[in-house]
């Protein structure tokens, strides 16, 4: 069985990511030397047996993105109080984009930093979430408004968890899986699994390495997502993360083209991809507005000057700040006229 090992290379902080069949097996090799104990945040269902050689405790945190919030921030810090967790031990995140997610952003927090080990058991988390060190939780008004940059000691994106998993949670991955193919132009799916993920992560890891606090060039990895963020808060999170974000990437298209930045041929390109080649919905569900989805990304955290988006241009992706509402009103409109 292949394992592909890829390191993100931060300054002082290199950590590997180990993609394989059974390469969680390893954890123990790769736990802080310091740790004498162990948090581990999963759900229910999610197989979380590790073999760790020092003392653990598995908390379970509940399902949905009402979990991803402050309180259960405060209620896993009080686990760590009780088991006496200090800054030289490690917290593990088993699962997917959502618990790396809160695992991550309560390391970052807990006496001001605690070590953070992810095992990811989502192809989403595999090639996205816990890759880079963003973690957050929610509020009503926005999606990660409240987080931290807190990058992992390692991560481990074992296959063998993709076997059981749902086929929704499958194509939730492939939200993703899309962006990058739009950032690269690499033709993912003829891919082995394997080299797939490994792909996907070296891309990821590439951004994060140039600009690990999304100043920069780490802000394209958001592509499609600003209407996809907006879409999650105004369906009450119906829509899964990579579901939404296939819609968002197809709408950036046409927003894009609707500002003259690229052709209509390259729209299409969009819809071709996102709907055939990787087989997810391309349009808003019915039930939102454009006015509450507008309200929904004016609120956006990457929305620093205005309504900002990623879209693309002759020249590939860029980040557009200050877009007029009336040109994403109109856009928007016409979109959601789609059939």
């Amino acid at each position: 069985m292949t394992t592909h090992r890829i390191d993100v290379r931060l300054p002082g902080r290199e950590y590997p990511v180990l993609i394989g069949h059974g390469v969680v097996e390893d954890i123990a090799q790769f736990l802080p030397k310091s740790a004498r104990k162990a948090v581990i945040i999963t759900q229910s269902g999610i197989p979380a047996n590790l073999a760790l050689p020092i003392e653990s405790k598995t908390v379970i945190i509940g399902q949905g993105e009402s979990t991803k919030s402050l309180a259960t921030i405060e209620s896993l810090s009080q686990e760590f109080a009780d088991m006496g967790i200090t800054r030289n031990d490690v917290i593990i995140g088993v699962g997917g984009g959502m618990v790396t997610d809160i695992a991550g952003f309560a390391a970052s927090t807990w006496h001001r930093g605690t070590p953070v080990v992810h095992v990811a058991t989502s192809l989403l988390a595999m090639v996205d979430a816990a890759i880079g060190g963003k973690t957050g939780v929610n509020l009503p008004q926005g999606k990660n408004l409240v987080g931290a940059f807190w990058q992992p000691s390692a991560v481990f994106c074992d296959l063998d968890s993709l076997a059981t998993l749902p086929e929704r949670e499958l194509r939730c991955g492939l939200g993703e899986v899309a962006k990058y193919h739009f950032l690269t132009g690499d033709d993912l799916l003829a891919m082995r699994l394997d080299e797939r993920v490994a792909r996907c992560v070296g891309i990821k890891g590439s951004f994060v390495e140039q600009d690990e606090r999304e100043s920069g060039k780490r802000a394209f990895l958001n592509y499609g997502h600003t209407l996809a963020h907006a879409m999650e808060i105004v369906g009450g999170h119906q829509l899964a993360h990579g579901e939404a974000v296939a819609i968002g990437l197809v709408f950036a298209a046409h927003l894009a083209h609707a500002m003259n930045r690229i052709s209509s041929e390259r729209v299409d390109y969009h819809e071709l991809v996102v709907a055939k080649t990787y087989g997810l919905a391309s349009r808003v569900p019915p039930g939102m507005s454009v006015e509450s989805l507008l309200n929904a990304m004016s609120r956006d955290k990457k929305a620093l000057s205005g309504l900002t988006f990623v879209l693309d241009s002759e020249h590939g992706p860029q980040v557009v700040s200050n877009v007029s509402s009336d040109m994403v009103r109109k856009a928007l409109a016409s979109f959601m006229s789609l059939a």
